[in-house]
């Protein structure tokens, strides 16, 4: 009777529903901001803290592009917060091509991070896109406070590069279509297509490629982007190189000794191309302010994502030669190319690749 009682009880236990004991939530971050010099900024701090704070450095912002307050985390803070680690990020004192100032506003959010946080064990630079070109700036101008960094999508190029390959871009576009209906006869690097709103300049551009499509595509080939690509990066590239002549005080590069190649007749082209002389301070600024050496003195991983019509293949093999030109120790570690487009990266990439960064190389 007592065994039959038992296997009774037995029964009904395993025919009740499963009642679990559901853990707790995590409880949220800690977060705080505010503004240094002009800079918003915020600084996120989970629960189970690991001791580790990444420093996030954000892309390209236009300029007059609303700025809400308090600062609103980056996509990629919650991975991180997540892995453990302490996430500061600042809007910079500026938008546009920002790169100067923003390594400014970061090593001064770093500090006050530190009076925040008290007892970081180790510390990261992680930046996207242009935040790529910060993150690379910091490691070589202020490599003791950091342990390593990481550039995703980055445009890890020197400020005279950059500025010269936009140009490329807006001459060649001008070459192949003069006189294009709805932009200015003086051509895209010119004050009047600076003064053109960006989506007037984006539609005149799609405009006048759907005029001739085999040299739309020949010019996409030279610029190594897709020809459904091809008017927003023509675009992007006059907005860059206009916000960026604003900012240094004039056309920071010219092209008047430039020997152009991969243009199709190439010697038509160099004969035919309009020629710009930059404006010596401008030019002295994008030298100084902007520059990119290769001397790195801590651990850096780069990573790109397949078809980027932003960094493009030419860019994204500038830095590592740069590096290995100036015997960097160690040598940038470039991870294999994942997802689409520009700064296509999933949540586990970005924290994969900031342990990369935390590996041996």
């Amino acid at each position: 009777m007592m065994r039959t009682f038992h296997r009774l009880v037995l029964a009904l236990v395993l025919l009740l529903p499963h009642v679990s004991q559901a853990a707790a939530p995590p409880a949220p971050p800690r977060t705080s901001s505010g503004e240094l010099q002009g800079a918003r900024w915020r600084l996120d701090v989970p629960a189970g803290w690991n001791g580790e704070l990444v420093m996030l450095a954000h892309g390209y912002e236009p300029v007059g592009v609303p700025q809400p307050s308090p600062m609103p985390a980056n996509d990629s803070t919650a991975s991180l917060l997540a892995a453990g680690y302490a996430v500061a990020q600042s809007a910079y004192a500026s938008q546009g091509w920002a790169v100067a100032d923003a390594v400014v506003d970061m090593e001064r959010l770093r500090a006050h991070a530190l009076s925040e946080l008290k007892d970081v064990r180790r510390t990261w630079i992680l930046g996207f896109s242009m935040g790529g070109a910060v993150a690379i700036a910091t490691l070589e101008r202020l490599p003791r406070h950091y342990n390593g960094g990481v550039s995703l999508c980055g445009a890890n190029l020197p400020g005279e590069q950059l500025a010269n390959d936009l140009l490329t871009t807006l001459v060649a576009f001008d070459y192949f279509f003069p006189g294009a209906k709805g932009l200015p006869r003086q051509g895209l690097a010119s004050a009047e297509a600076a003064a053109l709103p960006q989506m007037d300049l984006y539609q005149g551009i799609a405009a006048a490629l759907q005029t001739r499509p085999a040299v739309a595509a020949q010019l996409a080939t030279r610029l190594q982007v897709s020809v459904e690509a091809l008017p927003g990066t023509i675009s992007l590239h006059a907005m860059i190189l206009h916000e960026l002549a604003t900012r240094a005080g004039g056309m920071p590069v010219g092209n008047l000794t430039t020997v152009y190649r991969g243009f199709g007749d190439d010697k038509a082209f160099n004969a035919g191309v309009q020629r710009l002389a930059p404006a010596a301070p401008a030019q002295r600024y994008v030298r100084e302010k902007l520059a990119l050496t290769g001397a790195l003195k801590r651990p850096l991983v780069i990573q790109f994502n397949n078809n980027d019509p932003s960094i493009v293949p030419r860019m994204q093999a500038v830095y590592p030669q740069l590096a290995e030109h100036a015997g960097a120790t160690p040598l940038p570690r470039v991870l294999p190319a994942v997802g689409e487009g520009h700064c296509g990266f999933t949540d586990s990439q970005v924290v994969e690749a900031l342990k990369a960064a935390a590996a041996p190389f």
